[in-house]
């Protein structure tokens, strides 16, 4: 939050880094960066579809694409009735577990059949090209982040418009001539190799900088000499969930990375599926091979923990931020560098590793580092304090920690900076809405408010050396701002230093709102609705319905482009539920949303699509719903509960399998928030909700005569090795075989596709082009089954 690795802040964007440290990302499965701009019994030997006789395919009528003629054939697939997998005396059937091998040749042929259905279908869409042209057009705007101030220059990135990547710039003073730093876009043909992290050295003589490509969650890391703008030979790879911190005498940094997979040579970084175990921090010295890095900590008993140092303000002290799940909890060791003899280069040879001294050594509460003045530590934490509170505690005294900003009894201490050698400027979310503050570092006591509208702290460079801060702000109808504030006068405020305005949209036309939503037990659910001020509330809108609901992440208002196309040309009403599962009331409001209270986030996802149609915003053949990564899971679990209720479903990179989702890469992490098969108690938790094990054919049923399923896009990527593709394969096989291929009175009409993606990951790091791609193809796919008229 440093930044935890379990970050609440991690979907807003790039995040500018504090003193000499940058998260690079973060495991949870959270929402991707496009909002900014961010499975039964199946099987049969693979074949493919110009094998499979004409006859034996099921075709489904396309009555809720009424452009399209003819009938939709969908793929017959492969199902393998064998594999049934014994869970507490339960047998369960995993038809599709084939989907599972990446690099096999039945995986391949599947998912090129599904490409070209959903192309098929696609194709059909009459708006698609109505809406690519104009989300191109209003997706060329610039783009500003956060100035941020590394020796005597001025570092920021921005983006003209349409450039697959933000560009990295410098220049002297605030008002110097900008010049050219880094350019990610000449690191590939196609944009896909992004910055996921940057880091100077305490003198600013060189950045460490992070890249991935196609979206992975791995890194290589590079130097850049900052003076001459010249790359240097060290490069190291394998780097994942990692922070960067340099040594005070700037020789080198910290970073964790994971021993390097296994890979046959025919699949690339990004698209193995095997666990990810064994984090280890290491040191890297200036000049030298990785395979001379310094290994500085790791346990080997406890091979999922997940490793975080930062070095201090001072460089004194190397501070470990120890996780091992999803949770905000983390242990907290340190060690003090100045007391080692020998240097960091000392340790690391015959198992001899850092000596760690422990702060916090257990999983009890999260302590996140905000400042040190000696051995008085200054940290932002839940302990004993779900809505977050400051605390300080003397290393010489550790037994003894005294608030220094007290927990708020209504509003979540989001955020903390120490900026201007004793302040703090201190964020709260007080009912989805964030307040901004500027207070005492010694005493906690209130400066000075600085008012924001309604919207959101994307992020905000501003170190404890500085004395003015920058904060980037965005709302549902506001791109980008960026505020500066000068802490140096005695009355401080934020100016307006950089706008992004966008060609053709007029924001006075529109309004947002928020109204809390009664959920099934009566607790009051927020949401934010946006629409044209001059809209009638006849019942026959389009609506999109967002949620997410996990892993204490708040979705806050963010501006996106092709939503708003939506809204402007379609009449389309926009809303986003603040669900249980996530931050927004702190971690109570988080619990009351995971393991065992899981139900609770689709009952309160339900409750607000009830209320938009009670309320006259739409009906339910016009309501569509959208999520991403847990949010892809919260849309799978409320269309397999309530298929009658929405028109549309779009699951991005959703968690879909929920008893075997802790075996590949980093889901272990996510046991926390969801628990795990292994444990006969939290199965039972699990087996009522997972996606994947609960399609049914809702016509079946007398109570629902008539009712069939939405029509449904899956979208995933090739490269996510975060929540990894074959969650989505294997629901979609299922929802295709259980209603589509496997039905004498088929009552399917609406149709169910997959778009998978080539080149792209879990969301981070993916070139604007594909953005505006993905954005056409699911709404244009969207308005179509919902039969939304474009207005110009």
């Amino acid at each position: 939050m440093a930044q935890q690795w379990c970050n609440r802040n991690y979907w807003n964007s790039r995040q500018a880094p504090k003193k000499n440290q940058v998260i690079s990302q973060s495991p949870t499965t959270l929402q991707p960066s496009f909002l900014l701009e961010q499975c039964r019994t199946l099987s049969l030997s693979a074949v493919s579809l110009k094998s499979i006789p004409s006859s034996t395919r099921v075709l489904s009528s396309m009555g809720s694409l009424p452009e399209v003629s003819g009938q939709l054939v969908y793929p017959s697939v492969k199902r393998d009735d064998s594999i049934v997998e014994d869970y507490h005396g339960v047998p369960v059937a995993d038809p599709y577990r084939w989907l599972e091998d990446v690099d096999a040749e039945a995986v391949k042929e599947f998912i090129g059949a599904q490409r070209k259905l959903c192309n098929e279908v696609l194709n059909t869409c009459s708006l698609r090209e109505r809406f690519r042209e104009r989300i191109t057009d209003l997706f060329d705007y610039p783009k500003y982040d956060c100035f941020m101030r590394r020796g005597n220059k001025y570092f920021y990135f921005y983006n003209t418009g349409l450039q697959a990547q933000s560009v990295l710039y410098m220049q002297d003073g605030l008002e110097g001539e900008a010049e050219i730093f880094l350019d990610p876009n000449k690191l590939s043909d196609d944009g896909t190799v992004a910055l996921s992290a940057y880091v100077f050295s305490e003198n600013a003589e060189f950045i460490a900088f992070g890249l991935s490509s196609s979206g992975s969650d791995w890194i290589n890391l590079k130097v850049m000499r900052v003076a001459d703008k010249t790359w240097e030979p060290d490069t190291i790879s394998w780097v994942k969930f990692s922070s960067i911190a340099w040594t005070h005498d700037n020789k080198g940094f910290f970073y964790s990375r994971y021993p390097a997979p296994m890979l046959d040579g025919s699949v690339d970084a990004g698209m193995e599926t095997n666990i990810n175990l064994n984090h280890k921090l290491y040191y890297h010295v200036m000049g030298t091979d990785q395979e001379d890095d310094v290994l500085c900590w790791w346990d080997m008993e406890n091979p999922k923990w997940i490793l975080e140092a930062t070095v201090t303000d001072d460089g004194k002290y190397l501070v470990l931020c120890i996780t091992e799940g999803c949770d905000p909890v983390n242990r907290l060791y340190y060690c003090d560098l100045s007391s080692l003899s020998n240097g960091i280069s000392g340790f690391g040879r015959n198992s001899e590793l850092l000596p760690m001294r422990k702060l916090v050594d257990n999983f009890d509460a999260q302590y996140e580092l905000i400042a040190n003045d000696g051995t008085s530590f200054t940290f932002l934490t839940n302990n004993n304090a779900p809505k977050y509170k400051l605390v300080r505690v003397d290393l010489e005294n550790p037994d003894v920690w005294v608030d220094v900003i007290p927990e708020s009894s209504s509003d979540v201490l989001q955020s903390v900076r120490c900026v201007n050698e004793s302040q703090l400027i201190v964020c709260y979310l007080s009912d989805v809405k964030y307040v901004l503050q500027v207070r005492d570092l010694a005493s906690g006591s209130l400066i000075k408010h600085l008012p924001l509208d309604i919207g959101s702290v994307l992020n905000m460079s501003g170190r404890r050396e500085d004395k003015e801060i920058f904060i980037n702000y965005a709302s549902f109808l506001t791109p980008n701002i960026i505020y500066r504030c000068n802490l140096s006068v005695e009355d401080p405020e934020l100016e307006v230093f950089r706008e992004s305005i966008v060609k053709g949209f007029d924001r006075t036309a529109f309004q947002t709102t928020q109204v809390f939503v009664p959920s099934k037990d009566g607790t009051k659910i927020p949401m934010f609705i946006v629409r044209k001020k001059n809209l009638e509330l006849n019942g026959q809108n389009p609506a999109l319905l967002y949620g997410y609901g996990g892993f204490n992440i708040s979705i806050t208002p963010s501006f996106s482009v092709s939503r708003i196309v939506f809204a402007q040309h379609c009449g389309g009403v926009l809303a986003f539920a603040n669900i249980r599962g996530g931050g927004e009331y702190g971690e109570e409001w988080h619990r009351a949303g995971s393991l065992a209270n899981k139900q609770n986030c689709f009952d309160d996802f339900i409750a607000c699509a009830e209320y938009l149609i009670r309320s006259g915003y739409t009906q339910s053949k016009k309501l569509s719903i959208e999520g991403a990564s847990n949010g892809g899971l919260l849309v799978a679990a409320c269309m397999n509960q309530r298929p009658d209720l929405f028109g549309c479903a779009l699951a991005h990179v959703g968690v879909m399998d929920m008893l075997r989702f802790h075996k590949f890469t980093i889901g272990h992490a996510w046991t926390t928030d969801y628990g795990c098969s292994e444990k006969e108690e939290e199965f039972k938790w699990l087996i009522k909700y997972s996606p994947l094990h609960n399609v049914k054919r809702p016509w079946e049923d007398s109570a629902k005569d008539g009712v069939q399923y939405p029509s449904v896009m899956l979208l995933t990527a090739d490269h996510d090795d975060r929540v990894v593709p074959l969650h989505s394969l294997k629901l979609l096989a299922t929802l295709q075989h259980e209603l589509c291929l496997n039905s004498k009175d088929n009552k399917q009409t609406n149709p169910i596709i997959g778009r998978l993606d080539s080149k792209a990951g879990h969301g981070a790091g993916r070139p604007v082009q594909k953005l505006i791609d993905e954005a056409t193809d699911k709404y244009a796919f969207m308005a179509e089954v919902v039969n939304a008229q474009w207005v110009d």
